[in-house]
């Protein structure tokens, strides 16, 4: 079953030791400093990088009016299943709800992402709809509310506050 909590707003996934280097620097990175081995969809090169990426973004999802099984037979090849609820190479995964009107003017919707890939960016993951980019750093600023999924317990362990700290118990 999907997680009700992640059905409205603009989220972005982290492991819990990726969410201490957006505290520290004060911002999720477009490119932040780690290995291209723990990034997502870069084995095949910079021309095949994830559209979010290849745009200078931060990926984001947006769950708004989400239904999964449809989403999942219209949309076989996407991998969203991957990061929801949570990411399974990481015990936790930390999700950040993003304040959408603070963020606006560098926004790509799902939609225009989806057009931006059909008209010319086809070598690109994408999860259409569902996937969305900022553009440049996002400030932890606009970050409002914080929360913690465990992968052993199979929940959200409870809200983090609406601070950019994280108080979760990390997993070992």
């Amino acid at each position: 079953m999907f997680p009700s909590i992640l059905l409205t707003g603009l989220w972005h996934s982290t492991s819990p030791e990726r969410y201490d280097g957006i505290v520290e620097t004060g911002a999720i990175l477009p490119e932040p400093d780690l290995p291209e081995t723990e990034r997502w969809g870069s084995k095949m090169g910079k021309e095949h990088y994830p559209l979010v990426r290849a745009l200078g973004g931060v990926s984001l999802f947006d769950f708004n009016d989400f239904e999964p099984e449809k989403y999942s037979k219209k949309f076989i090849s996407s991998s969203w299943t991957h990061f929801v609820p949570g990411r399974s190479s990481w015990p936790q995964t930390i999700w950040i709800k993003i304040d959408r009107s603070s963020i606006i003017e560098n926004l790509i919707t799902g939609n225009e992402l989806l057009k931006i890939w059909n008209d010319s960016m086809y070598g690109h993951n994408l999860m259409p709809i569902i996937e969305c980019a900022h553009i440049g750093k996002l400030p932890t600023k606009k970050f409002q509310e914080i929360f913690c999924y465990d992968s052993k317990s199979d929940k959200f362990i409870g809200q983090v506050g609406d601070r950019p700290r994280f108080h979760g118990v990390k997993g070992k």
